[in-house]
């Protein structure tokens, strides 16, 4: 079973390079988004709703997924994996990221305005005030984080089901994209019943947020990043995104700063041109080690 698991991270890592992204009319992400879409509205009980929301909506999405492969595993394996590795490609995301970076980047270069306007691609921020270095660091900052939300979390949850089955391994991926996808959408302060998605969202992050910052620090080559960084993370109100971008900032030697609200690597220098293009490579790097060990390990559990 770990054999089918590896051949479907390789297939996912491949299409991800290959592919980037399925078309959103057919992406089962951007399907679950407009699914859940109607539940984004006032209740006359939001804490309970958005508990209903949070625990309900990522286990159908996670069980529908995994059932589907279980039902094709006994008929065909060969089939499975591949339909396994769809689904773990749909759930997982880099080439998008870092090409939506390389965007921002070039548009720096020529059309400030434009560059704000396609920042929020990236990050959730007001930038319509942000200078060019500001720009820089949120594009960089959501480089790091976002390295941790679409790839290494839907991956470790990937590697962790194959233990069990290939069809856990999916339906585990698809409920943590779930999870993602609803803090994403309802995980505002101003949204009460989006409070329980963005805590249980803040639960199933701990652990990949800390991972990524580790992938970093070994793109980077220095195994004193996470480290260092530590004495920032907590200047960030997410518990989970300082220690990623806290790392990259620290790796890079940046100072990233959303204005108002925290200061990472504050006696580094402020983002400048090429910067983007540091981080992108970085980011990249550790997206590839991520495909890779998840390969790697699961096949060695298979041969064992």
């Amino acid at each position: 079973m770990s054999l089918a698991a590896a051949a479907a991270v390789v297939l996912a890592a491949v299409l991800d390079r290959l592919v980037g992204e399925p078309p959103s009319r057919i992406h089962p992400v951007a399907l679950f988004g407009r699914a859940v879409a109607p539940l984004d509205r006032a209740w006359n009980s939001p804490l309970e709703m958005g508990i209903t929301i949070a625990v309900t909506l990522p286990v159908l999405a996670g069980a529908g997924v995994g059932a589907g492969v279980a039902l094709l595993d006994s008929l065909s394996r060969p089939v499975a994996t591949v339909v396994a590795g769809l689904g773990l490609f749909s759930a997982t995301s880099l080439r998008m990221l870092l090409n939506e970076a390389r965007a921002v980047e070039r548009l720096l270069n020529s059309d400030l305005d434009a560059a704000r306007t396609r920042l929020r691609s990236l990050a959730g921020r007001d930038s319509g005030d942000l200078d060019a270095s500001e720009i820089r660091s949120a594009a960089i900052e959501s480089l790091a984080e976002n390295l941790a939300d679409g790839l290494v979390a839907p991956l470790l949850a990937f590697g962790l089901g194959a233990l069990v089955s290939l069809p856990v391994a999916v339906g585990a991926a698809a409920w943590v994209k779930a999870v993602n996808t609803l803090d994403s959408m309802l995980g505002y302060p101003g949204k009460r019943h989006g409070t329980a998605s963005a805590r249980l969202d803040d639960l199933v992050m701990w652990l990949p947020s800390r991972l990524s910052a580790l992938l970093l620090a070994v793109a980077a080559v220095d195994p004193e990043t996470p480290w260092r960084a530590r004495g920032w993370v907590d200047r960030v109100p997410s518990p989970n995104g300082g220690w990623p971008m806290g790392t990259a900032a620290s790796a890079l030697a940046v100072r990233l700063e959303k204005p108002g609200t925290y200061v990472l690597n504050d006696v580094a220098r402020r983002p400048q041109s090429g910067d983007i293009g540091r981080a992108i490579r970085l980011v990249s790097r550790a997206g590839w080690l991520a495909w890779g060990l998840t390969a790697v390990l699961l096949a060695y559990a298979g041969w064992r």
